[in-house]
């Protein structure tokens, strides 16, 4: 089981690329970052912690974008991938978006990973016109001619929010497969959508036993005739043996943990105990 950090970054605090080098030296295996284009001030959307349209943080409303605050996290690391928890791909033009992920990969010699939501905040959706019944189908279609444009030599792509002739688009990615995680809640829906469409789940801060979950996306994901087994990244809040252990045996894949947004050398120095408290455990 692999462990990874995520800063919630904003125009405060450590940069992106200080703590990425973090993650990078102290044996992390992703470092992640999330993305809002913006954060209207009218709003009617809850948000899924408070319940209503407050927000639990003014971070929503300070975020990096994330594809230019991994690009800086590129450049001063070699080994940690690269990733997003998560990105909203339909606030995008899927070419460029694709152009972008595809520079990122090649650049970083093919670290990166894409994390996707659905999108709680249906008011930042409606901003970049993304019907918001229609957002899931948007994002599939969105996913699957971004593929196209990375995969293939000559590319085309036609549905119902993504519509292109053969084109060519260089650079590929490194990777053969970019791998796609969907951060959502733990439900029926959402696995089947994954089993499909992705390849794996990122866990929400609602997500506290993720037993029965866990064993509905691995039944999902065989009965939709998928190899191998689904990704399965876990949000934590301490490290905890016992609970690490059984998390293992249930089949996660990697657990992330959250940096505070506070100045490089607190940051420091909780990444290094941290990293102490993992280092010591026999997983």
């Amino acid at each position: 089981m692999d462990f990874g950090l995520v800063l919630f970054t904003s125009d405060r605090g450590i940069t992106p690329a200080a703590a990425a080098k973090l993650a990078d030296d102290h044996g992390f295996t992703t470092f992640y970052v999330p993305e809002h284009t913006h954060i209207p001030v009218k709003r009617q959307a809850a948000h899924p912690t408070t319940g209503d349209e407050t927000l639990p943080d003014d971070r929503y409303m300070r975020t990096l974008d994330p594809w230019v605050a991994l690009a800086t996290a590129s450049a001063v690391t070699s080994r940690v991938r690269l990733s997003t928890a998560v990105a909203l791909p339909v606030e995008h033009d899927p070419i460029s978006l694709a152009k972008t992920i595809a520079t990122l990969d090649h650049l970083s010699g093919g670290r990166v990973s894409v994390g996707v939501g659905f999108g709680w905040n249906t008011d930042e959706l409606a901003d970049h016109n993304v019907p918001p019944a229609r957002r899931r189908t948007m994002l599939r279609e969105y996913l699957e001619a971004m593929r196209e444009l990375w995969t293939k030599e000559e590319a085309a792509y036609e549905g119902e929010f993504v519509n292109f002739g053969p084109s060519w688009s260089w650079p590929k990615p490194i990777q053969a497969h970019v791998p796609v995680l969907v951060g959502a809640a733990g439900t029926e829906k959402n696995f089947k959508w994954i089993a499909r469409s992705a390849d794996g789940w990122i866990t929400t801060p609602r997500d506290f036993n993720i037993d029965e979950p866990v064993k509905l996306l691995q039944d999902t994901w065989a009965a939709a005739g998928r190899d191998g087994a689904p990704q399965i990244v876990a949000l934590d809040f301490k490290p905890d043996p016992e609970k690490l252990a059984h998390w293992k045996q249930l089949g996660v894949t990697e657990v992330l943990f959250g940096l505070p947004d506070k100045p490089e050398d607190e940051v420091a120095a909780y990444v290094e105990r941290l990293a102490g408290k993992l280092d010591a455990l026999d997983l």
